[in-house]
């Protein structure tokens, strides 16, 4: 495998993005992977070069970046990432204060600049993109597939967060926007995703031009899809993987 760190010219400056591809074939239809609410770490690398090792080329952009180099870890006795429901009040804060200076509009804009510095460099194919996302990235890939629809067209997210909210942009305003598929894993106990919410979501998606398939996972709560979790749902994220693959297959075309 190839891999690098970058600095894409973003809407507020230089935004640190780890891309990672196979060493032979290509080109390679592009897929992004938006980080969650704990920011740029080795955990969400790791996904990249498990997707790029199937045939793409993965971008992790650091969206934080407008806040210089955010990175939080916390782990317990058996070096598991401890989730935020478990943490002190005082660590809970840290790690959410970077979210709440990160709107979605400014996604969007940074993921246009990401495309503009794709489209530019020679492993990737041009053509229909990729993505997934956790947490707050589930939601931005709704997101950025809304404002980009004739990019993106194999989105993913995973236990993603409010997609349905009373905020100007709440993506949930703009689903007929949306073209290709749409994949969301949800988890079974989530309080940022409740089942009633997931019901409400696929009556709007119900009359989209977008295909649309979700899964919830029966035992699995907020943030189960990642692997270096302590509350890590494997056969949750496996069924994640298959469904996703196919999806990037069908709409990415062959790798």
């Amino acid at each position: 495998m190839k891999e690098r760190i970058v600095d894409v010219p973003a809407a507020d400056g230089q935004m640190e993005t780890f891309i990672t591809h196979p060493e032979q074939g290509g080109s390679f239809a592009a897929v992004v992977l938006y980080m969650d609410v704990w920011g740029i770490r080795e955990e969400l690398y790791d996904i990249a070069r498990r997707i790029a090792t199937v045939g793409y080329c993965v971008a992790v952009p650091d969206l934080y970046y407008r806040q210089g180099r955010v990175r939080h870890e916390f782990r317990d006795a058996n070096n598991r990432m401890i989730s935020l429901h478990a943490l002190p009040e005082a660590d809970r804060a840290k790690v959410t204060a970077p979210l709440a200076r990160l709107s979605d509009t400014m996604v969007v804009a940074d993921t246009g600049a990401l495309i503009r510095y794709l489209d530019a460099e020679a492993p990737v194919r041009p053509g229909p993109m990729g993505s997934v996302g956790y947490c707050m990235g589930g939601r931005h890939v709704v997101s950025v597939a809304e404002a980009y629809p004739d990019r993106f067209k194999a989105s993913a997210g995973l236990h993603p967060t409010s997609l349905i909210s009373d905020r100007p942009d709440s993506p949930h305003l703009h689903l007929d926007r949306l073209r290709g598929e749409l994949y969301c894993g949800f988890a079974e106990t989530d309080a940022y995703a409740p089942l009633s919410m997931i019901q409400e979501l696929d009556g709007m998606l119900a009359g989209c031009s977008v295909g649309y398939q979700r899964e919830v996972h029966k035992g699995a709560v907020h943030g189960y899809a990642l692997p270096d979790r302590d509350i890590h749902h494997k056969a949750g994220a496996n069924r994640d993987w298959e469904l996703i693959f196919a999806m990037y297959r069908r709409q990415l075309g062959p790798v």
